[in-house]
C-alpha cells in the first residue's frame, strides 16, 4: 500500500543500468522508468523528468552527464525529490553517494529509493543513509550525535552557545534558578570595526594591512589584545556576522585543537541581528577564495601585473625588479621592471630578463581597454572572432548529436525487429538473444554520448555572445579600475585578468580577460554612464546578465 503524499512533490527520475547489470540481473532501463513511473501515478507525485545514463558504470561519477544535468536542475529548484530504483543506481562508492544525497539536500530535494522503501525527507531517512556511508562521515556523526542535546537543540533554534564575538555582547534578560534568559545585542563601536574590516578586505586590502591600521588606531580584540593576521581571518570566516549561528567547527579539540576542523560544521538561523550584509559576505568569501588559489605575491605589493605578464620566450610568470642607476647629473634612479621569473630563481642558463619596463607594461593594459571601448570596430571583430570559434566547437558537436541520433533511431528498429523474430518458431533463439545483446550495448554507448553532447550543447553553453554584453563588461571593468585605489585597481586586476603575453620585441601582444557570475556579480556590479559611442544604450539599469564562463583577448 503506498502512502499518499500530503503536499506537491514534483519528482525527478534517474535511471542508470550497466551492460554488466542488464546481463546478469535482467532489469532493464525501460523496466526500471515503467515501475517508478507507476509508483509514481500511484502516489501522487508529479514526474518532472527523466535523467538516463545507459550503460555507464556506478564506480565513478564521471562522464555520467544526465546525473550532472539533473544535479544543475537540482540547483534551479526545478524539483523537491529524486527517485531511484535503488541505491546503486545513484552510486556505488559510499563516499559518491553521501556527497551526491549531500548536494541535493543543500538545494532542498530529497533522496528515495524504490526498492530500499527508503527517503531522505526524514531523520531517519537521512540517517539510514549515513550508515551506509563511509566510516569516517560515521564517526563524525557519532561524534555529534554524542554532544548535548540542550546544545543541538539551542543552535537549531538560532541561539548561541559560546561567548560573544566581537561586534556583540550577551543580555541577561532573566533568572531562574540556574536557567538564564539571554539575548545577543550588537555593541555599535564594535560592530564599526567589524564593518571595517569587511569593507577593507572587499576592497582589496589584504590581512596585514587591515590588521596593522586598526592596531595603529588603537582598536583591541574582543580579548583585548592587539589585532593580529588571524584575528583578522576568524572576523572574516565566522557567519554569526550575517546572522547565523555555526556549532561543532572543530572535532576533538582536546587533541587536534586547529588541526581538527570540521569540513560540515552545524549552521542554522540565529536570533541575533546581523552586521554584515549577505552580499558584503560574499563578496568578500569570493575574493578569499580566488586569493587562496594564487601566489600571495599576485595580491600584494605595488607592481599590479605581477604574474599576470608571461615571458614570450618560456611562458613564466613576470615579477617585479629594480635596477639603480646614476641619471646624467650623477643623481642615483631607481627604475622598475616586470622580469621573467625563471631566469631571476633559476639562472640566466634557463632563460632570459626580457624586461618590460613597468609603466609603460601597466599604461598600455589600461589604454588597450580604452582603446577597444572608443573603437566599436575593434570591439566587434573581437565579438566576432568569440563567436566564430565557438561556432567551430558547436556546429562539429551538433552534427555528431544528429548523426548520433540517427543511428540510435536505427539500431532500436533493429533491436523490434529482432524481438518480433524472437517470438516466432523457426529461428535460433540463442543467436537472437546473441544479436539482441549487441544491440542493445550498442544503444547503451550511443545513449552516453547523445547525453554527452547535449549536455555540451545544453543552454547558453551555446549561445552566441552579444555585442552589448562583452561591451558592458570591458566598460565596467574599466572604470572600476580608473576609479579605484590601488589595492582595489590590484584586485580587479587579478580576479579578471587571465593573462598579458609579450611578444618577441617585449612589447604586449595579447590581454586575456575572463569574465564568470560570481566576479560580475560581486566586483562589476553597476554599468557606468556609457560612452557616445556605439552602445550608449548600455544604462545602469540595463546591464546585461552573464551566465556563462566568458573569455575575452584583447
Amino acid at each position: 500500500m503506498f502512502e499518499r503524499p500530503e503536499t506537491q512533490i514534483i519528482t525527478a527520475i534517474y535511471l542508470r543500468v550497466s551492460t554488466l547489470d542488464q546481463a546478469e540481473h535482467g532489469f532493464s532501463i525501460d523496466a526500471q522508468r515503467e515501475t517508478l513511473l507507476n509508483y509514481c501515478a500511484q502516489t501522487g507525485r508529479t514526474v518532472y523528468k527523466v535523467y538516463c545514463d545507459r550503460g555507464l558504470s556506478g564506480k565513478s561519477t564521471e562522464k555520467r552527464y544526465e546525473l550532472l544535468r539533473m544535479l544543475e536542475d537540482a540547483k534551479k529548484g526545478l524539483f523537491n525529490e529524486v527517485l531511484v530504483w535503488k541505491i546503486s543506481r545513484l552510486a556505488r562508492r559510499n563516499l559518491d553517494l553521501l556527497r551526491i544525497v549531500e548536494e541535493l539536500d543543500s538545494y532542498n530535494v530529497s533522496f528515495r529509493s524504490y526498492s530500499e522503501n527508503f527517503e531522505t525527507a526524514s531523520p531517519m531517512g537521512k540517517f539510514a543513509l549515513q550508515m551506509m556511508g563511509a566510516v569516517s562521515e560515521l564517526e563524525r556523526n557519532t561524534i555529534l550525535e554524542n554532544a548535548s542535546m540542550g546544545t543541538k537543540q539551542r543552535v537549531r533554534t538560532g541561539g548561541h552557545v559560546a561567548k560573544a564575538p566581537l561586534g556583540y555582547r550577551i543580555a541577561v534578560l532573566s533568572h531562574s534558578g540556574r536557567k538564564r534568559e539571554t539575548r545577543m545585542e550588537v555593541v555599535p563601536e564594535e560592530a564599526a570595526i567589524v564593518r571595517r574590516i569587511f569593507e577593507q578586505y572587499a576592497s582589496g586590502r589584504g590581512y596585514r594591512s587591515i590588521a596593522n591600521e586598526l592596531n595603529r588606531d588603537g582598536h583591541k580584540t574582543k580579548e583585548g589584545n592587539p589585532f593580529s593576521i588571524c584575528a583578522v581571518k576568524d572576523i572574516l570566516d565566522n557567519p554569526f556576522y550575517i546572522g547565523k549561528v555555526r556549532y561543532a567547527r572543530y572535532v576533538n579539540w582536546s587533541e587536534k585543537r586547529r588541526k581538527g576542523i570540521n569540513s560540515q560544521p552545524m549552521i542554522a538561523d540565529g536570533q541575533h541581528p546581523p552586521i554584515i550584509s549577505e552580499d558584503l559576505w560574499n563578496k568578500v568569501q569570493y575574493l578569499r577564495r580566488q586569493k587562496g588559489e594564487s601566489s600571495p605575491k599576485r595580491f600584494h605589493g605595488d607592481f599590479l601585473l605581477t604574474g599576470l605578464l608571461r615571458c614570450p620566450q618560456c611562458g613564466s610568470a613576470m615579477t617585479a625588479s629594480r635596477t639603480n642607476n646614476k641619471d646624467k647629473d650623477g643623481n642615483p634612479v631607481v627604475r622598475l621592471y616586470y622580469s621573467c621569473s625563471a631566469m631571476r630563481s633559476k639562472g640566466s642558463s634557463i632563460c632570459s630578463a626580457n624586461s618590460i619596463r613597468k609603466q609603460d607594461a601597466e599604461r598600455y593594459v589600461f589604454d588597450r581597454l580604452k582603446e577597444v571601448l572608443s573603437k566599436p570596430h575593434i570591439l566587434r571583430g573581437i565579438v566576432k572572432g568569440i563567436n566564430e570559434k565557438k561556432a567551430e566547437r558547436i556546429k562539429p558537436l551538433q552534427d555528431e548529436l544528429e548523426a548520433v541520433r540517427s543511428r540510435i533511431a536505427e539500431v532500436q528498429a533493429k533491436k523490434t525487429k529482432y524481438l518480433e523474430l524472437y517470438e516466432e518458431d523457426g529461428f535460433d533463439r540463442k543467436l537472437l538473444a546473441e544479436r539482441l545483446n549487441e544491440l542493445e550495448s550498442e544503444l547503451d554507448r550511443l545513449h552516453a554520448r547523445k547525453s554527452e553532447l547535449e549536455y555540451e550543447l545544453d543552454g547558453d553553453r551555446s549561445e552566441p555572445v552579444s555585442y552589448e554584453a562583452v561591451r558592458s563588461l570591458i566598460s565596467r571593468f574599466d572604470q572600476m579600475l580608473r576609479f579605484s585605489n590601488a589595492d582595489q585597481r590590484k584586485t580587479l586586476l587579478h580576479l579578471i585578468v587571465k593573462r598579458i603575453t609579450l611578444n618577441d620585441k617585449r612589447q604586449i601582444d595579447k590581454i586575456e580577460l575572463v569574465f564568470d557570475e560570481e566576479s560580475e556579480r560581486h566586483f562589476l556590479s553597476f554599468a557606468p554612464a556609457a560612452a557616445e559611442a556605439e552602445g550608449a544604450s548600455l544604462l545602469r539599469e540595463e546591464v546585461p546578465k552573464l551566465k556563462q564562463k566568458l573569455t575575452v583577448v584583447v
